[in-house]
């Protein structure tokens, strides 16, 4: 069997069947594309398929997945969505802005469910949030809206730190919104802020040897899947360069970063699923309003803290949802 033919995806279980296979049966087949890696994206993927189970859908059962991820390089998403399309699925689940903008110029037939941590409206995704009019729907999980958040809980920690650095990937429409939020925030908080670009590891390395020169107290990683895919990385040059840093998703903590706040991925994730099994029940995307954000989480490692050398507030202790120790 060719490799082509056949994908397994470690991604939460999500698996690829061979076209031939696919061709014997008439079982719909969910496209799902995504913007990340699938090792970096396994409790999302498991939530989605939880999702789906609860709408009545049981991979291998009574649907099959095909599944691409980009790992950060959102240059070969259209080829990968185009793929798909070739592989005639009845629904594509798109994860991350890039993908759900990919699947949006690709298709304007085939229902997509996205999540999107930037306003679907603001880039063109749906015509509005209760009523998207297109083929798309999905969660809007409002990472671009809470650097503001991160920051103020950075601050909370080094309080008496001059220079805070930021992380923002420059490449992508949100990067320039994320800066002016920052930038913003920091004039507010009285808080000297140095925003840097980066769109590579390469670039990531580079940023973290420029904080190292100006002594940054600590760092906010803007919210971006092409951070997410180079996660090890980034928590790795935190650690190296003792900077404490906040990021958008627990999975950076669990890596062994300080501290994430954001909307909880696993939420939203599981969402998407229920929202695919209900448009495969015949539901049209454009009546089904684009979900909001109910569940949002603070978690913060204390090893980590020791780690640097940090003596957490015990009112930040106190709001955290989740305290690794």
């Amino acid at each position: 069997m060719r490799r082509r033919e056949f994908i397994s995806v470690l991604g939460g279980g999500l698996i690829s069947w061979p076209v031939t296979a696919r061709t014997q049966q008439s079982t719909p087949v969910i496209g799902f594309l995504n913007s990340g890696s699938a090792d970096i994206q396994k409790p999302a993927s498991a939530a989605y398929l939880q999702g789906l189970k609860e709408a009545g859908f049981v991979e291998s059962k009574n649907i099959l997945i095909e599944s691409r991820w980009a790992d950060g390089q959102y240059e070969r998403l259209p080829e990968l969505c185009a793929d798909l399309i070739k592989r005639n699925v009845a629904i594509i689940m798109a994860g991350g802005p890039p993908a759900a903008q990919a699947a949006k110029k690709a298709t304007s037939t085939i229902p997509v469910v996205f999540t999107s941590g930037e306003d679907p409206v603001q880039v063109g995704l749906v015509a509005s949030i209760n009523r998207p009019g297109g083929n798309l729907t999905g969660i809007h999980v409002f990472f671009a809206e809470l650097e503001t958040k991160k920051l103020g809980l950075l601050r909370e920690v080094v309080p008496q730190g001059k220079v805070i650095a930021a992380l923002v990937n420059s490449s992508q429409p949100r990067g320039k919104g994320q800066t002016t939020e920052l930038q913003e925030a920091a004039k507010k908080f009285g808080q000297q802020i140095q925003v840097l670009t980066a769109e590579s590891e390469r670039d990531v390395e580079s940023a973290f040897a420029r904080m190292a020169q100006m002594k940054a107290a600590g760092l906010v990683v803007a919210s971006d899947p092409s951070f997410n895919a180079m996660r090890k990385k980034i928590v790795g040059l935190a650690e190296r360069y003792a900077i404490p840093a906040v990021y958008e998703q627990r999975g950076f903590v669990t890596a062994g970063g300080l501290m994430s706040y954001g909307t909880s991925l696993i939420d939203a994730y599981r969402q998407a699923g229920i929202y695919t099994g209900r448009i495969l029940k015949g539901e049209k995307p454009a009546d089904m309003p684009v979900m909001q954000p109910t569940k949002f989480e603070f978690v913060l490692n204390m090893k980590t803290a020791k780690a640097l050398g940090l003596t957490i507030p015990s009112g930040v202790v106190s709001i955290a949802d989740e305290v690794i120790e």
